[in-house]
């Protein structure tokens, strides 16, 4: 089969499941029917053999798993697989945030901009109708007021032609597209800087709000949305943890608890990668902090720096002034950028939360808590308790032990598992509890794994490449743990859906080799070749030699044949007088031409040959 047909099946499979699932009164994704197909087929207990063609039964039986799992709307493990999703989706980083942001706002900017750079004016009314249009892109560029409200467009006018009048329209006109674009984008910086230095000078500004003020009520605020959500998580997947240790110790006895033991370890997963993302989410919100204060900075100095310059002057160079303009202009974008990222960052936040559902419907609001009591441990205290009996390297000398006073940078090493012990998730089937560091760091096969205590690190150790393996069969059983635990490096496998190649078959192997090729810069850096440097100690003593005889020569010039007309000439000439001579007159003769006949040369009837001579020769004085 082809490729294009193995990318039609596929597709048809991924369709009918997304029909089925419609027809059902639930809409799903294609992203989430494929990774909810690729989670089916992964797990061992469905018995997919991966290494042959599927059947129309196989198809079947495939299509009503996955439909089956897609339609328990009460299952914790679905909401987190949903949340795994829409989190892969929707987050990427900080500079790509900014960056899509950038296009979206020149996209709008793209029609305003032709309009401007292809107008073919005629009229005065035209000429003013490009004006307005000019300022309509500055406003619209800047994000500082509305190009509706007349007093914002009124400020933006006046400030554009102070550095812009009408009368260099025509000027503007004569520029090619490329250069018209770059003036608007440079006058756009330029009347920016101005509206803001009005405002701080509280001589204008209208429409501009007071974005660092905003920003510095709004960061605080969010972060602490994030902790209380982070802090509402940690504590569920504590209480989460602490009943799974006892439901799972054989030597406690403990009722039986009415929600299966599966559903509880789901819930577990469930907060903890909530937790995990919140994480991500509060560590970008703590740099967009840093960012704002260090924008904040360069604005006030670049302000009052600015002020110093035009302080008690009539008029400024604009060589001195643009710049300052500019720069004011930059740091306001850079803090827009903020503010637009803090509010992506606040959007995905709240739109985690229905992803909690399924486990929040579990247990009654405290009721975990209440039966628990005392018996929840939370990170610190597990911490505390762990560090108190650490590794020694000499017990497995065969594996290599990193340590706190031993290792530096130990604090910033990537942890296996996302931090999670990966004995105790083979042991206690499928409990997650965090990692100790402290204990000491196993550094296998070129990756760094924790526990959480000295016996789960010693067993570790003497089989890793064992429970590792353990560790990924646990993953085909709950697929929502390759990503909550970071193991797609593990699954590097599995092929998605859409990038399948071969058949029917949905498990591919890795490409090992591949067709590829790199281009280098040829000079990275400047060169820095003295064209004049000699390496030759004879060709010096040449040139010295040459240089030496020069001051005693005499300079000679000569003019040559493709010289001469480059100098320099002045000639001076008088003008011709009107003068005139007699001279002889010359004359001509025409002698005649001469005319003789001869007559009687070829005989005749007599044999005597009578030759007659004719002279018709005009005469010279006739």
């Amino acid at each position: 089969m082809s490729r294009a047909q193995a990318e039609s099946v596929i597709k048809n499979i991924i369709r009918e499941i997304a029909q089925e699932c419609a027809g059902k009164g639930h809409a799903v994704s294609e992203t989430l029917v494929a990774f909810m197909v690729k989670a089916v087929v992964l797990d061992p207990r469905n018995l997919f053999n991966v290494d042959r063609t599927l059947t129309k039964q196989d198809v079947r039986k495939l299509v009503e798993l996955c439909v089956e799992k897609l339609m328990d709307q009460g299952s914790p493990a679905l909401d987190t697989i949903k949340m795994q999703v829409y989190f892969d989706m929707n987050y990427t980083s900080r500079r790509e945030f900014i960056e899509e942001h950038q296009r979206v706002v020149q996209s709008r900017l793209v029609p305003v901009s032709r309009e401007i750079t292809d107008s073919r004016v005629k009229t005065r009314e035209d000429l003013e109708a490009l004006y307005h249009k000019i300022v309509s892109y500055v406003l619209l560029r800047s994000g500082l007021g509305s190009y509706t409200d007349i007093t914002t467009v009124r400020e933006a006018t006046a400030a554009l032609q102070s550095v812009f009048p009408q009368s260099e329209l025509g000027t503007f006109m004569s520029l090619i597209k490329k250069d018209k674009e770059q003036q608007l984008n440079d006058l756009s910086m330029i009347v920016t800087g101005i509206r803001l230095f009005n405002k701080d000078s509280r001589k204008g500004g209208e429409g501009i709000d007071d974005l660092p003020a905003i920003l510095n009520e709004a960061i605080p605020s969010t972060s602490k949305d994030i902790e209380w959500e982070l802090e509402l998580s940690q504590s569920l997947a504590w209480q989460y943890t602490s009943w799974l240790e006892r439901l799972l110790d054989p030597e406690v006895e403990t009722r039986e608890c009415i929600v299966p033991l599966d559903m509880l370890k789901q819930a577990l997963y469930n907060v903890r990668q909530h937790e995990a993302f919140l994480k991500v989410i509060l560590a970008d919100v703590i740099l967009c902090a840093k960012q704002v204060e260090t924008l904040q900075t360069e604005l006030a100095t670049r302000m009052k720096l600015l002020r110093v310059t035009v302080h008690s002057k009539t008029a400024v160079p604009t060589a001195q002034v643009f710049p300052h303009f500019t720069a004011l202009a930059k740091f306001w974008s850079g803090l827009q950028d903020e503010m637009v990222l803090l509010s992506i960052l606040r959007n995905i936040m709240e739109n985690l939360q229905p992803f909690l559902a399924a486990q929040s419907q579990l247990f009654p609001d405290g009721q975990l808590e209440d039966i628990l009591g005392s018996e929840i441990k939370k990170y610190e205290q597990r911490m505390k308790e762990s560090s108190e009996n650490r590794i020694d390297p000499y017990e497995i000398k065969t594996q290599e032990w990193l340590l706190p006073e031993t290792t530096a940078n130990f604090d910033k090493l990537p942890l296996q598992y996302n931090g999670i012990c990966g004995y105790t998730l083979v042991k206690k089937d499928g409990l997650l509890l965090p990692g100790n560091p402290s204990i000491g760091v196993l550094k296998h096969r070129e990756k760094y794994y924790v526990f959480s205590s000295k016996e789960a690190a010693l067993r570790f150790g003497s089989k890793p490449d064992e429970y590792i393996a353990h560790v990924a069969e646990k993953a085909k059983q709950s697929p929502e743990l390759i990503q909550l635990l970071q193991l797609h490096q593990q699954f590097a496998c599995v092929t998605p859906y859409p990038e399948m190649q071969s058949g029917e078959r949905l498990l591919v192997k890795p490409i090992t080799k591949c067709d590829s090729s790199t281009q280098t810069d040829t000079h990275l850096l400047e060169t820095n070749i003295v064209k004049s440097y000699e390496w030759n100690e004879w060709e010096l003593r040449r040139k010295a030699i040459k240089l030496a005889n020069l001051r005693s020569k005499v300079t000679h010039s000569m003019q040559t044949n493709l010289s001469h007309m480059r100098r320099d000439n002045i000639t001076q000439t008088y003008l011709l007088e009107d003068v005139a001579c007699q001279s002889k007159r010359d004359g001509n003769s025409n002698v005649p031409k001469p005319q003789v006949y001869l007559a009687g040369l070829r005989g005749g009837k007599t044999k005597t040959t009578h030759m007659i001579k004719t002279n018709l020769t005009r005469s010279v004085n006739e």
